[in-house]
């Protein structure tokens, strides 16, 4: 489990291809700190399991599906991303909660600068965008984020000074593709909600239930 707190901008060193996976070679300093064999490390929002270490880096494998599901086949040697270590159990949660598990990707179609933030706006498919809400949060790249505005076919996140500095967000351009996690608190009630529609057994969790009991 994560944040969305960046802890350290890395750099990719080297990318083997391995038929249709990957192995990431990750430079990077913080990281390594306490760093362990079958660790969690987020790269750019995607849990990823440390396979081996030494004093410069780790490595990781990329399943087929996540090269898929993710923007981590676009990674080339130089490339820089966002690392985060799993939560610690005494850590302060100070983004929201983040799986590491990407739901799609999102493709950057303007940046405008607004006194000394600058305007994100995203497109994405209409299956992610639909748990995209104004002032809920959101992960790009690993990133907490919250939303600020939505329309039918994109969204907007507002980048304050400190996380551009602290991310590789200052690197992004229009056009460039971004991981996206949606916040999994709206998928799990939709899911409670439709179970059961098409069995025997109703679920006990309806919308009036909800209404019923404060939500």
């Amino acid at each position: 489990m994560f944040t969305g707190m960046i802890e350290e901008i890395g750099t990719i060193s080297a990318v083997n291809k391995i038929a249709a996976a990957a192995v990431l070679s990750i430079q990077c300093q913080k990281i390594l700190e306490d760093i362990r064999l079958g660790d969690s490390i987020a790269v750019n929002g995607v849990c990823l399991t440390v396979t081996s270490f030494d004093e410069a880096g780790f490595t990781a494998d990329v399943m087929h599906e996540t090269l898929n599901r993710s923007s981590l086949g676009c990674l080339k040697p130089g490339s820089h991303v966002n690392l985060e270590r799993a939560m610690a159990v005494c850590g302060r949660f100070g983004g929201h909660i983040v799986s590491g598990h990407i739901d799609g990707t999102g493709k950057i179609t303007s940046l405008k600068r607004d006194a000394n933030a600058i305007w994100y706006t995203i497109t994405c498919e209409k299956q992610l965008l639909r748990y995209i809400i104004e002032k809920g949060s959101i992960a790009i790249d690993g990133i907490s984020l919250t939303v600020a505005k939505v329309t039918r076919e994109t969204f907007s996140v507002s980048i304050i000074p400190h996380t551009l500095t602290e991310t590789i967000l200052s690197e992004k351009k229009a056009g460039d593709t971004i991981n996206l996690e949606n916040d999994c608190i709206g998928k799990y009630v939709e899911r409670f909600m439709q179970f059961g529609k098409n069995a025997q057994e109703e679920s006990k969790i309806t919308e009036n239930f909800l209404i019923e009991n404060g939500f």
